[in-house]
């Protein structure tokens, strides 16, 4: 396997620039999954990987040689794609196997790395079958032996569950999980589906209008994320905002509630500051405190309750357990946990 190393990398077509500057260094073995919307240029950076699209600017290593002028089939990656890219003439074996045939390896080699592969996958039973009478899922499955025979130095992943639905992606993640854990392989994943990126990586490169917002692992950018937009990004229901005042240690709203923190914020006095606070961790107030909240709608979702809420003009959502939530109409009280509370300055950026 190996490492990768980014240093300063810009992408630029014509006048219009899509990545600013990218520095990012992925360790051997290690899953990292890069995160974000559309045209974040997520799939531009992993393609520059791959050798797909040209570098403008700055230096691709991989175990640290230089790859920026290398073809594609000369920098040892595999890639897997949204669409599964398989022959439709050829079986299940045929297609994991075809770069190795155009490579001219030994017979007794291909044999055993395509039984591997498929052993690994669960595709042994369909060995014999063609493209067209597999499903979604078994096709991706192909897709990703077809990367595993060639033992290279590192897996792309181009976003490849994006066309499966919710059960198959589910199980899918599982599989590539299980894959990279046997394999040990050095991984860049791109998907736009936060839950992927979290269930997935070792570490989350968040990216946002062509620049790396913040890279750690799942739960590090799930507990302190680095600016708002990643506050809102991680996390399914995203995070609450609300615009405060800090005054005398304490974060009020413009109809002058009050919210307590757990410490002091480095701010001035009168300060405007923006208030995060995840749906889990909100409670509904049931002992006479709190903020009054209008409830707006109920969604049931099986395992909990998500209640839209609206505080005093400003949508909110508070994820609960208790089913007695799809009952409660009109006004609620809502409470802030202090210990939950995030706080980012007038330029998103976070406080500690």
């Amino acid at each position: 396997m190996a490492s990768i190393q980014i240093e300063k990398l810009e992408k630029s077509y014509g006048h219009v620039s899509v990545l600013h500057g990218i520095d990012l260094d992925i360790r051997d073995g290690e899953f990292i999954v890069l995160v974000g919307p559309s045209g974040c240029g997520k799939s531009t950076l992993l393609r520059m990987i791959a050798g797909l699209e040209d570098v403008s600017r700055g230096e691709i290593r991989i175990d640290g040689s230089r790859v920026n002028e290398r073809h594609p089939k000369d920098r040892d990656i595999a890639m897997v794609f949204q669409s599964y890219a398989l022959y439709p003439h050829m079986n299940v074996a045929g297609n994991m196997s075809y770069s190795l045939r155009l490579r001219k390896t030994a017979k007794e080699k291909i044999g055993a790395a395509v039984a591997g592969a498929a052993s690994k996958l669960g595709l042994e039973p369909l060995l014999e079958r063609r493209p067209k009478a597999l499903s979604g899922g078994q096709r991706q499955r192909v897709a990703m032996g077809r990367a595993i025979v060639r033992e290279p130095k590192a897996f792309l992943f181009d976003e490849p569950l994006s066309n499966l639905d919710a059960r198959l992606r589910e199980q899918m993640r599982a599989e590539i999980k299980k894959m990279h854990a046997d394999l040990k392989a050095t991984s860049i994943y791109v998907t736009h589906d936060q839950i992927e990126a979290m269930t997935l990586a070792d570490r989350i490169v968040a990216m946002h209008g062509g620049v790396v917002q913040q890279v750690g692992s799942p739960l590090e950018l799930y507990d302190r994320p680095a600016n708002l937009f990643v506050a809102g990004f991680i996390g399914s229901p995203g995070m609450n905002f609300l615009d405060i005042i800090y005054r005398e240690g304490a974060a009020f709203l413009k109809d002058g509630s009050r919210i307590a923190l757990k410490s002091p914020a480095p701010v001035t006095e009168g300060s405007n500051l923006t208030l995060g606070i995840r749906p889990e961790h909100m409670t509904i107030a049931t002992d006479g405190t709190g903020i009054a909240a209008k409830v707006e709608l109920a969604e049931p979702t099986g395992f909990g309750i998500i209640l839209h809420l609206s505080v005093h003009g400003v949508p909110v959502k508070v994820f609960t357990l208790d089913r007695q939530a799809l009952n409660m109409g009109g006004e609620i009280a809502v409470s802030f946990p202090a210990q939950h509370i995030h706080l980012f300055d007038g330029e998103g950026r976070r406080m500690d």
